[in-house]
């Protein structure tokens, strides 16, 4: 399905507007295979709505599903039977692990082996995209569709995740710093409409030597409030004093709040462990993988930036083995070992234990 018009919009634009409807709650049309609505925006009028139109399937993310013992024969996800009398509160229970300790036991839970799941898997990444519960809920094509809705292509939604962001510079302006007054802020925005990255440059970088650079995602409760929970708002101190006393380096804040999971679903995990579940185990429950950070906009903007090698400040060898497979040389891990409290011990053990990071 191609624009009719320069004035159309194009595959990545649907997309967005896709993760936009999927937020509010809005069904989206794949386009010849039926409508998909995120579960955690869904309210009981769609969900009679849907239900009207015919059998109703739950894809669940094969993380999910493995907690709540449902078979998985799709590999990355499981589409369950959804009963006739199933309301609402039985789709957001099966969604949301917020209960699974009180209520373990919702099945008994029917899972599809036949049919096509690439509509659901579409769904699903689709729903990840926009930082919502990872469940959604899919009624194949009726033979009328309600006008107004947002129609996708199911290879479009398979496809965006592996094709790389580009990135235009929008605007950038000296800022002053407690780490050192030469700073300077630029601001990058994603052609697919995705959120604005930032690129704080300390000094003037010699282009041709390898920059003192650090990949930072986004940490409200760490940046911002100081949280003990995690270490990320003592390594940006670290980082950007290390840069002002070295009189150069690179920041590039990335909006990838929550290891890519976003800031509500970063809360859920939380609350999850403060049930006792680790920070992997908490990610897994709520249906994402260890780590959903796409550290290939780091690479992209770095060389927007017209750097080609750095000095990466970073605990973390994925991120090297990342920008080292999308073009920029590391030529030199720097260690960024601070912030460890009795309040996030474990939470660093198990970065270290299950995630590799090297503390």
């Amino acid at each position: 399905m191609k624009p009719i018009s320069p004035l159309g919009p194009s595959a990545s634009e649907r997309l967005n507007r896709a993760r936009g409807d999927l937020r509010m709650g809005l069904p989206v049309q794949l386009e010849g295979q039926g409508l998909a609505t995120a579960v955690e925006a869904l309210t009981p009028d769609r969900l009679a709505a849907l239900r009207a139109l015919g059998p109703l399937t739950l894809a669940l993310t094969a993380r999910r599903a493995q907690t709540l013992k449902a078979r998985v024969y799709d590999g990355d996800l499981a589409r369950i039977r959804v009963p006739e009398e199933a309301d609402l509160s039985w789709l957001r229970a099966l969604a949301d692990p917020a209960d699974d300790l009180r209520m373990p036991m919702k099945g008994p839970l029917i899972s599809l082996r036949e049919g096509d799941s690439a509509p659901a898997r579409a769904a699903i990444r689709l729903i990840k995209s926009a930082h919502l519960l990872p469940a959604a809920l899919l009624v194949d094509t009726p033979e009328t569709l309600p006008e107004g809705l947002t129609a996708i292509r199911v290879a479009e939604a398979l496809e965006a995740a592996d094709i790389p962001q580009s990135f235009a510079p929008v605007s950038a302006a000296r800022v002053p710093m407690r780490a050192a007054e030469a700073g300077r802020l630029h601001i990058f925005r994603p052609d697919n409409g995705a959120e604005e990255h930032y690129a704080i440059e300390i000094g003037k970088p010699d282009r041709s030597k390898p920059v003192l650079a650090r990949l930072h995602s986004a940490c409200f409760t760490g940046d911002v409030l100081g949280s003990l929970k995690c270490d990320c708002g003592p390594q940006l101190d670290a980082a950007l004093t290390m840069m002002g006393e070295q009189g150069a380096g690179v920041l590039l804040y990335l909006n990838q709040e929550g290891r890519g999971i976003g800031l509500a679903n970063k809360m859920r995990a939380y609350s999850l462990q403060d049930q006792g579940f680790d920070t992997v185990e908490a990610n897994h429950r709520l249906g994402f993988e260890d780590d959903e950070r796409d550290f290939r906009i780091g690479a992209a903007l770095l060389k927007k930036l017209g750097f080609a090698s750095v000095r990466l400040l970073t605990n973390n060898p994925a991120k090297s083995a990342m920008l080292e497979a999308n073009g920029i040389t590391v030529s030199e891990r720097v260690p960024l070992k601070v912030g460890r409290s009795r309040h996030n011990a474990a939470y660093l053990a198990t970065k270290a234990a299950k995630s590799g990071h090297l503390l």
